[in-house]
């Protein structure tokens, strides 16, 4: 189980990473197309990343990207089959039959944890996705910026 975890860590770990390296690595390739000095390029680029953020609200400096997260982990189907094994236990001993009752609790608990799992998995993949979608409209905002004070932005 602990091996499990520290999988799922290691899982969640590398999405940020990769996403954040998006990020941070616009890959973008910026040329001087009109001569201009090293030192207009850097303030031009200033310019241009504070008029980007100003229309696309999102700060490529500052997002935090990586995925939340949440409480349905993998060792929800654990957790869920144990919350229902107890109360599966309960309601058999009322009917007279404690252990057939937990089996039922069980196997239902466990299916409601790796439903929960799932969903949480959605979620985050959602978030991951919304944030690929704010770094691709900033960097169209930041080209056009760039292109726009006769740079070649490719």
């Amino acid at each position: 189980m602990k091996m499990k975890r520290i999988l799922y860590a290691w899982g969640m770990l590398l999405i940020a990473s990769c996403t954040m390296e998006s990020v941070l690595a616009q890959n973008l390739i910026i040329y001087p197309a009109k001569g201009q000095s090293q030192e207009q390029m850097e303030k031009d680029k200033f310019e241009c990343y504070s008029w980007a953020k100003q229309q696309t609200g999102f700060d490529p400096m500052v997002a935090s990207t990586a995925p939340q997260q949440s409480s349905a982990g993998k060792d929800s189907t654990v957790r869920g089959a144990a919350k229902g094994a107890a109360v599966g236990a309960g309601v058999g001993a009322i009917a007279g039959d404690a252990g057939k009752g937990a089996a039922v609790g069980a196997a239902f608990g466990g299916l409601k944890g790796r439903h929960q799992r799932k969903q949480a998995e959605q979620v985050q993949q959602q978030q991951v996705s919304q944030v690929n979608q704010k770094i691709n409209e900033y960097n169209r905002a930041y080209s056009a910026c760039l292109e726009a004070k006769g740079y070649t932005v490719k």
